[in-house]
């Protein structure tokens, strides 16, 4: 299969948007790949899966998908027969019955975690001094003014709603480990690589290894392109 007939869809997490993966588009697109980055409503579940299939939809050719975060369940409960490979960058991977908050909350937090509660409207914002503390800690000052200035609030019904049968029971899949995560516990992203079976790979990275440490994402996802996608 040519490259030319596939496409890699980029799928941000909470308390971001598609700008996040700017530094991994840039060299993908160098590739020639065809990457289109899936702007998630962050209001449901449901939703951002619908936001998701649209995107897949809009695609070219056969896909693969990859998730950062909170995404990581959003990419597992498409049922896209495009999609051919799945990518976990710092995700969290539900299996069938649990909820997201259910990974998340397995483990104690780190230190540096931020206290996470909904506000008068019912949405979860990361709290700003959080982004330098936890969620990207190795990204520029102006990184960080990017990041705290986009990021897109978290409804708390994208978080507790029980997961179908997730893809990555029957698609192959990689995850990428950050070992300075401050936000998903790295013992819990191993115990989810693990238990998917995916073909783990371990990196000294914070929580938004596409901002901080992208040639590592890109690196993956290359990895994940040329073993389904490849002549």
């Amino acid at each position: 299969m040519s490259l030319a007939d596939a496409s890699v869809v980029l799928v941000h997490g909470a308390w971001a948007d598609g700008s996040s993966w700017a530094k991994v588009i840039e060299p993908l697109a160098a590739d020639g790949m065809r990457v289109v980055a899936a702007p998630l409503p962050l209001t449901s579940f449901q939703d951002d899966v619908a936001a998701l299939d649209r995107t897949i939809e809009r695609a070219t050719g056969s896909v693969v998908l990859v998730g950062h975060a909170y995404a990581g369940a959003v990419i597992a409960a498409t049922r896209s027969e495009k999609v051919k490979a799945l990518v976990y960058v710092a995700a969290l991977a539900p299996d069938e019955g649990e909820t997201v908050a259910d990974v998340f909350y397995r483990a104690p937090p780190h230190p540096q975690a931020p206290k996470l509660a909904p506000d008068a409207h019912g949405l979860i914002y990361l709290p700003e001094e959080a982004f330098a503390a936890a969620f990207a800690q190795h990204a520029s000052a102006e990184a960080l003014s990017v990041l705290a200035a986009v990021q897109r609030p978290l409804s708390p019904a994208c978080i507790t709603v029980a997961m179908a049968r997730p893809l990555w029971k029957d698609r192959p899949t990689w995850f990428l480990v950050a070992e300075q995560d401050h936000m998903i516990v790295p013992d819990t992203q191993r115990f989810m690589a693990q238990r998917m079976q995916a073909k783990l790979r371990s990196h000294p990275v914070d929580h938004t290894p596409l901002v901080t440490a992208p040639d590592t994402v890109v690196d993956i996802v290359r990895e994940a392109i040329d073993t389904v996608l490849g002549d």
